[in-house]
């Protein structure tokens, strides 16, 4: 029972890190995100062996090891120091502009932290899919002009970023 959690979360972890590493998908919420990068540099050794050892059989061995072994081949690839520091969310700072028939669709000025290298910005289109996950993609040309764009007031944006 034991092997199966354990694998299951190893799954669900990497695929979570998988698809934050994508362009357009990004993790919202900072703990998650610190969650899903350290338990990828945590977990992939911690399944390997006790996958290895937990197995009965050679073949059963070899094919739990497969997709570990793979991850951690990977890890080192990448560097675990490049997956740490790049653990960090981007974090909403100012909402610009919102969309007049979705409400999960927004334009958000962001920032990240990038630890002792100051802080990386940008300004995208922010759909909310969950409040822990987002799909960000480039600004639309002449947003001003478009009639799905509000453009939100300095006074309630600055109230919803402290809310928020």
């Amino acid at each position: 029972m034991f092997t199966k959690i354990l694998n299951i979360a190893f799954y669900l972890t990497v695929t979570l890190f998988l698809l934050d590493r994508l362009p357009n998908f990004d993790i919202k919420n900072q703990t998650l995100k610190t969650l899903i990068y350290w338990g990828i540099l945590i977990e992939t050794p911690l399944v390997l062996i006790w996958n290895a050892y937990i197995q009965k059989t050679k073949l059963k061995k070899l094919i739990w090891a497969i997709f570990p072994i793979i991850t951690l081949i990977s890890i080192f690839i990448i560097n675990p120091m490049i997956i740490l520091f790049s653990s960090g969310a981007w974090q909403t700072q100012t909402i610009l502009y919102k969309n007049t028939h979705l409400n999960f669709k927004q334009i958000e000025f962001q920032m990240q932290d990038i630890g002792a290298l100051g802080y990386k910005k940008r300004t995208v289109e922010v759909i909310y899919l969950t409040p822990f996950f987002t799909i960000s993609s480039s600004i639309p040309e002449n947003i001003e002009q478009k009639l799905e764009w509000i453009k939100v007031d300095e006074e309630i944006n600055e109230v919803e970023f402290k809310g928020g």
